[in-house]
C-alpha cells in the first residue's frame, strides 16, 4: 500500500453520525459553514489546509477554542472523512464548501491508511460475539436428594 488509490469512488456520502459530528461543530459556531453536510447523503468534503484557524473567529462567546477543537477532530478522523480523503479526485474545501485545491498524493495515501486501518478495527469490533450459553438450572437441596434417590433407585432396578 505505498501507492494511493487511482480508481474514484465518487463522491463520499455522509451518514447519520458524520451529520451529528457536523452539526456539534456548527452548534459552537455564530453561523453554519458550508464545508459540513447537513443531511445524511451529503457528500464529506475534506478541509482546506489551515481551516480550522478561519473557525476560530466564527466561534460564538462563551463558547471554548477546545471544544472546537475537539469537535473539529472528532469528526476529520471519523472513516468516511479519510475515505473522502483517499480518493484520487480528492479536492480540499473552504469554509463556503468550494473546492480550493487538490490533495497531494501525500495527504492521500496517508488518508487510505487511516481508512483501512479504521475499517480493520472496526470489522473487529464488530464480529458476532458467540452467544452465551445460559448457566445450568440450579437445583434446591430438595431436588438434589431426589434426583440422587431416582438415581439410585433405578440402578438397584438394573442389577435385580
Amino acid at each position: 500500500m505505498d501507492k494511493p488509490w487511482k480508481i474514484s469512488r465518487g463522491p463520499i456520502a455522509a451518514a447519520e453520525l458524520d451529520v451529528e459530528k457536523a452539526n456539534a461543530i456548527n452548534t459552537l459556531l455564530i453561523r453554519p459553514i458550508g464545508v459540513l453536510p447537513t443531511k445524511p447523503g451529503d457528500p464529506v468534503l475534506p478541509f482546506a489546509v489551515g481551516l480550522f484557524n478561519e473557525l476560530r473567529p466564527l466561534l460564538k462567546p462563551g463558547a471554548g477554542v477546545t471544544t472546537l477543537r475537539r469537535a473539529t477532530a472528532a469528526y476529520v478522523h471519523c472513516r468516511r472523512y479519510y475515505f473522502a480523503s483517499a480518493q484520487p479526485d480528492s479536492m480540499r474545501h473552504g469554509l463556503d464548501g468550494e473546492p480550493v485545491e487538490p490533495l497531494s498524493s501525500e495527504d492521500r495515501l496517508v488518508a487510505q491508511k487511516r481508512f483501512l486501518s479504521l475499517k480493520q478495527s472496526a470489522g473487529k469490533t464488530e464480529a458476532p460475539e458467540q452467544p452465551a450459553l445460559p448457566p445450568p438450572p440450579l437445583l434446591s437441596k430438595n431436588e438434589q436428594i431426589r434426583a440422587a434417590l431416582l438415581n439410585r433407585k433405578s440402578s438397584s432396578a438394573r442389577v435385580g
